[in-house]
């Protein structure tokens, strides 16, 4: 695998936890779409939500996102990511479809699949009765795309009273299953996105399966997703790191930064678990210095599109100059513009 000069980046994303404190969630939800309404004003192209369950994180980004959509009128709206195996495809094309219609097409739903977090723990609430035969495949994504494109899911249409009933998911907001995006650690799931025309998000945290540089990983899931995309190299992919510029932090929240990162160092010098997930080092520094290290870093060479990760646990005044430097310093030695 060769690496090439990095493309001039054309789409700059943010990404947030939503980190809140569980005496005030609203606290922490209404910092989050304080955020997303900042992001627009500062020109950013998209923001995204992560997806937290029993965690002092957003647990229902969708349902935020709806709130967002009446506070913004230009940014994009994602999730990075939905995990599907706590999710019925069926409400949840609904819930997606609605948030679509309300923000007038800006949404971009990111999901991966697997075996829910704790899964023997949770097993008894989430699915009581099934959960023995829950398929906590890919298989979830083919029903939602379904769903979402506008596929039968029903053998009744017609009046019944005064109600009148679809076969399809309502309401349908055409062209949303074009931007559904999939989160992908392994290669095989790279392959899989790319053979089923979806779009890739490539987070922070890989599958070290032929490599244990992250870069070069992270590079070859990339390749080999559009090898295997309909759209070839005009696939989107879209890599995402924690980025922290320090040019007009304070020196005490400089500090904190880099004590932030030094404690999830560790984790990013060799492979972890039985899986062998490799974690990306926190970039805090200048917005030249990280600069310097996205346009050397293999995989951001392939991508002209950013999802940048937000540290959590941090302040709401600090994720306000980390954004700030991003979108009027950092984005710009990368070459990105806000739209006018």
């Amino acid at each position: 695998m060769s690496t090439d000069s990095p493309r001039d980046l054309k789409s700059l994303g943010f990404l947030t936890i939503g980190f809140f404190d569980e005496a005030d969630p609203f606290g922490g939800h209404e910092s989050t779409l304080q955020i997303i309404e900042l992001g627009e004003r500062l020109g950013f192209d998209s923001a995204w939500l992560r997806d937290r369950h029993l965690q002092h994180g957003i647990s229902s980004p969708v349902a935020v996102l709806a709130a967002a959509s009446q506070r913004t009128s230009r940014i994009e709206l994602g999730t990075a990511v939905i995990p599907l195996g706590l999710e019925n495809p069926f409400r949840l094309a609904e819930d997606l479809a609605t948030v679509d219609v309300l923000s007038r097409g800006r949404l971009n739903p990111g999901v991966s699949v697997g075996v829910p977090t704790h899964f023997d723990d949770i097993k008894e609430h989430l699915y009581p009765d099934s959960w023995q035969s829950e398929d906590f495949t890919t298989e979830r994504v083919d029903r939602l795309l379904h769903n979402l494109r506008g596929g039968d899911v029903s053998t009744f249409a017609g009046t019944e009273g005064i109600e009148a009933y679809s076969t399809r998911i309502q309401p349908h907001s055409p062209g949303l299953a074009d931007r559904l995006w999939y989160g992908a650690a392994g290669l095989s799931s790279a392959a899989w996105a790319g053979e089923r025309g979806l779009n890739l998000l490539s987070s922070s945290v890989v599958r070290a399966e032929e490599d244990d540089d992250f870069a070069r990983i992270q590079r070859a899931q990339i390749d080999l997703f559009r090898d295997r995309h309909p759209l070839g190299q005009a696939a989107r992919a879209s890599q995402g790191l924690v980025v922290i510029p320090t040019d007009t932090a304070t020196p005490e929240q400089a500090a904190k930064y880099r004590a932030f990162a030094e404690r999830r160092f560790a984790r990013t010098t060799a492979p972890q678990g039985p899986q062998r997930m490799l974690f990306a080092p926190d970039l805090v520094g200048s917005s030249a210095e990280i600069a310097d290290t996205l346009q050397a870093h293999a995989g951001y060479q392939a991508v002209d599109e950013v999802v940048f990760a937000l540290p959590f646990t941090l302040e709401h005044d600090d994720y306000v100059q980390i954004l700030t430097d991003i979108a009027g310093i950092l984005a710009p030695l990368l070459g990105w513009k806000a739209e006018k």
